[in-house]
């Protein structure tokens, strides 16, 4: 018999890099949990981590190239895959343009470390700029507010969680995320403490999220008006004298632009749009910048929305005008072992260097918004998309407007996808090819070491060897790009790329490599968030914008939306969010019956004052009709909710013909994603707005 092993790694399926500790006997894996050595996350892990060995045993899981075929779906070779997908995307181009061929990129290639190190090579390969991802889905304003504010998109300021004073945190629900682009397993805990030393946690959201129930202070805020109570807050402290710019006081650039922009929004102007109080907005303002630390936190719900450029602006602006920014205690700066923010002083931003064809949106970070695929798939003209790379990524359910970019998919001449199901997205490709999972890779967290909380460094060797016939993402895209080309291998891998980046990053004079980190299994700690923007900043002169351009004239757009009027919809009536469940992560982990085992979670939260208008009683099936159709889900009676408006959880509708998810279509759920209009966008970051959609409900 095989003796019990213990294997340690990064679990890889959400950002949080929770450290695991895993016993196996041979292929029989004993028990998950947490690695209470591991410097960043301390034994700390959620749900979904012990779904691993889910996604390693599944049945559904897919482990040979398949090729649709008259008789149905095929096995074939990798060579005979590569030689077909080669000779057609080829084919295409010639005929069509390089940029006939699409590529989309699915959540999981940020969790995926062949693949964030060795994609850049793909593309190059392929040569197309329609390339779309997630990312649009997401964190677009993130990443632009980074890029005009301080020259580089990856430079994303994080909050000091563990020595905040006062945390502001808004349309994000961090205890059941656990801090998207803010890495932070345990949030729980992290938040208790900064009650524990005598601070304050303040949540607004349309939702009385687990945040929020425990936080000392929740405010109700309508969908869609967080950019009108930011700029409340930001009038509040121009108005009354309390902005303090301390260590930044030379390196701030554009405050009196700001300061004349701010001055039409009075709380008292804002307060009956966004549903609560003038004195309750000036309040937490005063509070902010009275708390010896403080930092303000906004997430997907001031993200993904039409004016979601506009909220992480101003998340920004409120921690450099309270002090806070890159300083203890408030929003600062990750040094990463890895580090994405390269020398980029006075070199010219990617923002708006194209335009998509259809709908005119900007290119920004190398790729097109994910809201206007569908458009330029099914417009004919030059230009057209003809043919599509999906790459771990099942944007039928993830991206507005799902049924429209079905009927995309079914019109394109050619479709690949590299993903381990035949789900909603790939049963629609030509040739699906199949990699390996979670537990039989190696793993660095290229990217979210960039978003953590503390600096640490960790890598994982794979526990299990993939079996003769598997291929790593990344050597799929390696081969395929070999086969575009013509080229000869080079012998590069991502292990060889991420020891070069450690030993000429910020710890490589201290001695940090590959050999490093596999000598430490548990992980490397490199010590708590430190002051470092003047050294990380990359605008020309070194200096903040404060207030760019581009922002203040969107202001114009947030003044004709007729929010301030908070006009009713009689069509309409309700507005509907996304949010969060702690067993689920976007579309792809519903195959783990361990994660959907129990009641349906898939359910229509509703305010009981609302549900008695339209005579809806709790788990009574509900139709939702939005202006891009319908669904039905059962109602789930919440007084969490504000009274207005629902929610529904992201990620489900695994009800769709022929796919192969066995588990996922026994819960299946409905897609949030056939209401919602991938027409609505944040217009100045082209950052899809999935929150706010007008929608009419009655009994089904």
């Amino acid at each position: 018999m095989t003796d019990t092993q213990t294997h340690y790694r990064t679990c890889n399926i959400c950002e949080a890099m929770c450290g695991l500790e895993i016993q196996h006997r041979g292929s029989e894996i004993l028990s998950i949990k947490g690695d209470s050595n591991d410097p960043f996350s301390h034994g700390h892990i959620c749900p979904k981590a012990v779904a691993l060995q889910d996604f390693y045993n599944d049945k559904d899981r897919l482990k040979a190239p398949m090729k649709r075929t008259a008789d149905g779906w095929q096995e074939i070779s990798w060579e005979a895959a590569f030689e077909e997908i080669a000779s057609r995307f080829r084919g295409i181009q010639q005929e069509h343009g390089q940029d006939a061929v699409g590529v989309y990129l699915g959540n999981p290639n940020a969790h995926n470390f062949g693949n964030a190190i060795m994609l850049p090579r793909f593309f190059k390969a392929l040569g197309t700029n329609n390339r779309y991802s997630s990312a649009s889905a997401d964190q677009l304003p993130h990443h632009v507010a980074s890029n005009y504010m301080l020259g580089a998109g990856m430079l994303i300021p994080v909050p000091d969680i563990d020595h905040t004073d006062f945390m502001l945190i808004i349309g994000a629900n961090p205890i059941v995320s656990n801090g998207s682009l803010m890495t932070a397993p345990g949030v729980g805990k992290r938040l208790k403490a900064i009650q524990q030393r005598g601070g304050k946690v303040v949540v607004v959201d349309p939702r009385r999220t687990e945040t929020a129930r425990k936080a000392d202070q929740h405010l109700f805020i309508r969908p869609e008006t967080d950019a009108l109570f930011m700029l409340a807050m930001v009038h509040t402290l121009f108005e009354e004298q309390l902005v303090t710019l301390g260590h930044l006081d030379d390196r701030i650039d554009g405050l009196e632009q700001l300061a004349e922009a701010v001055k039409p929004y009075s709380p008292e102007t804002v307060a009956a749009a966004c549903g609560m109080t003038a004195n309750a907005i000036r309040e937490l303002a005063r509070e902010m910048s009275a708390a010896k630390s403080a930092v303000c936190y906004s997430r997907m719900g001031a993200s993904t929305q039409s004016f979601g450029g506009l909220c992480q602006w101003l998340n920004n602006v409120l921690n450099i005008l309270t002090g806070n920014f890159d300083s203890r205690g408030g929003a600062m700066f990750p040094q990463p072992a890895f580090d994405l923010v390269r020398d980029k002083k006075g070199k010219p931003s990617s923002y708006g260097r194209y335009e998509s064809r259809v709908r005119k949106l900007p290119y920004f970070n190398n790729e097109f918004p994910v809201a206007t695929l569908a458009d330029e798939i099914l417009t004919p003209g030059e230009g057209q998309i003809r043919a599509m790379i999906t790459i771990a990524g099942n944007p039928v359910l993830s991206a507005p407007g799902g049924a429209r970019l079905e009927d995309a998919f079914d019109a394109l001449d050619f479709m690949v996808s590299v993903d381990i199901y035949l789900n909603e997205t790939t049963r629609h490709a030509d040739i699906i090819l199949p990699a390996t999972t979670g537990l039989e890779v190696p793993h660095f967290d290229v990217f979210f070491n960039s978003f953590a909380v503390r600096n640490t460094a960790k890598f994982s060797e794979p526990m299990f060897e993939k079996a003769p016939n598997q291929k790593h993402d990344w050597e799929i895209l390696r081969d395929l790009a070999l086969q575009l080309t013509g080229l000869e291998d080079d012998g590069i891998t991502p292990e060889t790329m991420l020891d070069l980046g450690l030993k000429h990053g910020a710890y490589g004079k201290e001695g940090m490599s590959l050999e490093t980190l596999k000598a430490n299994p548990h992980g490397v700690d490199l010590g708590p968030l430190q002051p470092c923007l003047a050294q990380r900043v990359q605008t020309e002169d070194g200096k903040i914008r404060i207030a760019p351009e581009l922002y203040l004239k969107d202001l114009k757009r947030l003044d004709a939306s007729g929010l301030l009027q908070a006009d009713e919809n009689s069509d309409y009536p309700f507005t509907l969010i996304s949010r969060r469940l702690p067993r689920s992560h976007n579309t792809w982990t519903q195959n783990s019956h361990r994660l959907v085992k129990g009641k349906n979670p898939c359910t229509l939260q509703m305010n009981a004052s609302d549900a008695l208008k339209i005579g809806l009683e709790d788990g009574q099936l509900a139709t939702v009709t939005s202006a891009s159709g319908s669904i039905n889900l059962p109602v789930e009676i919440d007084d969490d909710m504000f009274e207005g408006v629902i929610s529904m959880p992201q990620g489900w509708g695994h009800n769709r013909p022929d796919t192969a998810m066995s588990i996922a279509e026994g819960q299946p759920g409905v897609s949030m994603n056939d209401v919602t209009d991938s027409g609505r966008i944040d217009a100045l970051t082209g950052n899809a707005a999935f929150n706010g959609t007008r929608v009419a409900v009655k009994a089904a």
